[in-house]
C-alpha cells in the first residue's frame, strides 16, 4: 500500500507465501504506517476465488506495499506480475524480496499508481486494488483503470478486478458492465472480486 515516505527508520515484520512454487516462504516487509498487508485468512479466499484463473496471468497490483498479493500470484502461477508502490523504502524492500526468490518474473515500480494506471498501455488480466485506507484511492483507481480500459485496452478479455477495502466506506461507482462475482467481509475489511467483459 502507498504511503509517505517517514525520516524514521521503519520496523520489519514478514508475510508468508501460502502455497504453490514458493510456500512456506517467509519474506521480510516494513512495518510503517499506511502499510497494512492482507491477512493469511483474506488472502487465502481470494487466492481460491482466482484458482482457475492465475495460471500465466497477468498480474498488476496497484498498491503493492508488502508485495503479500503479488507474490502469492507468482507462487501460484502467474506469468509476470507488476507491483507499483510509492513508498521509496518499501519499493526497495520488494526488490530485495525478488532477489530472494530468484524470479525475474516480478517487476517493481516506484510510482504514483493513479500516475502510472493514466498512462500505462500494457495489458493484464488480474488487477489487484488494495489501497491504504480512507484516502478515496480506490474509487480514483476504479475510474482511471475503467478510462484506460475505453482507451487503450488494458485490461484482457474478461480481467479480473480484485477490489479491498474498508468496511465502513461505502462502495464505489463501479462501471456498468463490471460483473461482481466474489464479495466478502471480515472484521474492517469488505473485499470483491469483479469481471471485466
Amino acid at each position: 500500500m502507498n504511503k509517505s515516505t517517514s525520516t524514521r527508520q521503519p520496523a520489519k515484520g514478514n508475510i508468508r507465501i501460502i502455497s504453490g512454487k514458493y510456500r512456506g516462504r517467509k519474506l521480510p516487509v516494513l512495518m510503517a504506517e499506511g502499510l497494512r498487508p492482507t491477512t493469511d485468512r483474506v488472502k487465502e479466499t481470494l487466492f481460491n476465488w482466482l484458482m482457475p484463473y492465475i495460471q500465466e496471468s497477468m498480474c498488476l497490483d496497484c498498491f503493492a506495499g508488502s508485495g503479500g498479493l503479488g507474490f502469492e500470484a507468482l507462487s501460484r502461477g502467474a506469468k509476470n506480475v507488476t507491483l507499483l508502490e510509492l513508498n521509496k523504502a518499501a519499493a526497495m524492500q520488494l526488490e530485495k524480496n525478488k532477489a530472494l526468490l530468484k524470479t525475474e518474473q516480478i517487476t517493481i515500480v516506484n510510482t504514483n499508481s493513479l500516475t502510472f494506471l493514466a498512462h500505462c498501455s500494457q495489458k493484464f488480466s488480474i488487477v489487484f486494488i488494495d489501497p491504504p485506507f480512507r484516502q478515496g484511492l480506490a474509487a480514483k483507481t476504479i475510474s482511471l483503470l475503467s478510462n484506460n480500459i475505453i482507451n487503450k485496452q488494458l485490461l484482457e478479455s474478461n480481467a479480473l478486478i480484485y477490489i479491498e477495502m474498508e468496511s465502513e466506506e461505502s462502495i464505489p461507482v463501479i462501471p456498468n458492465d463490471w460483473l461482481l462475482l466474489k464479495e466478502k467481509t471480515a472484521g474492517q475489511v469488505t473485499y470483491r472480486l469483479y469481471q471485466c467483459p
